[in-house]
C-alpha cells in the first residue's frame, strides 16, 4: 500500500504532528473561504415584506395629505364663515329686490335704495353664506375672495355680449341701475 505524502513526511521525520495539523487547518480555511465566495447570496426573504411596508407607508402619506387638505379647507371655510358673520350688513325688510345671476340661476336679495346704490357702485359684495347670501363691505369681500374665490358672487363677471347684426334693439343701451 502506498502511504500519503503526509504520512511519508511524518515517517521520514521532516515534519511533526503539530505542523501537519496547522497545514490542514489552513487548507480547510482556504477551501471554506472559496466555497463562501462561490455561493450565490442568500435569498432575501424580507424583500417582499419591505416592499409591502414601503407601499403601505406611501398610502398612509397620501391619506394623511388628503386628511390634512380637508382639515385645512374646513378651517378656511370656518374662518370665512366667521368673517361673514361679523362683517355682514344686516338684512332689510323691503319689497324691492336686487336680482343677480349666480351660476346659471337668477337669485334675488331684498334691498332698499341705499343698498342698491352701494351694490351697483361696488361698495358692497354678495357672499355665499351657509346656503344663503349676505352683503359684505368690499374690503371684507376681497379678503374672503383671497381665501376662497367661490364664496363671493362676481356681479361684474358677465362680459357685455356684442349685439347681433340683425338685433332691432342694438342701438338701445340698457342702464346699469335698471331694476328687473
Amino acid at each position: 500500500m502506498s502511504l500519503s505524502l503526509r504520512e511519508q513526511l511524518l515517517k521520514a521525520g521532516l515534519v511533526n504532528e503539530k505542523q501537519v495539523k496547522q497545514v490542514e487547518l489552513q487548507q480547510n480555511q482556504q477551501q471554506h473561504g472559496q466555497k463562501k465566495k462561490n455561493l450565490p447570496p442568500p435569498p432575501d426573504r424580507n424583500a417582499a415584506a419591505r416592499k409591502a411596508q414601503a407601499e403601505k407607508a406611501a398610502r398612509d402619506q397620501a391619506l394623511e395629505a388628503t386628511r390634512r387638505g380637508k382639515a385645512e379647507r374646513k378651517a378656511r371655510r370656518a374662518g370665512i364663515h366667521q368673517m361673514v358673520e361679523q362683517g355682514r350688513i344686516p338684512r332689510v325688510e323691503s319689497e324691492d329686490q336686487f336680482n343677480f345671476v349666480d351660476g346659471k340661476k337668477v337669485r334675488h336679495f331684498a334691498v332698499n335704495a341705499e343698498l342698491r346704490a352701494r351694490l351697483n357702485s361696488g361698495e358692497l359684495l354678495i357672499a355665499r353664506h351657509g346656503g344663503f347670501y349676505a352683503l359684505v363691505p368690499r374690503e371684507l369681500g376681497e379678503r374672503i375672495r383671497e381665501r376662497d374665490a367661490e364664496m363671493i358672487v362676481d356681479l361684474r363677471a358677465a362680459e357685455p355680449v356684442a349685439p347681433a347684426a340683425d338685433d332691432p334693439y342694438k342701438d338701445f343701451v340698457v342702464p346699469d341701475d335698471l331694476t328687473w
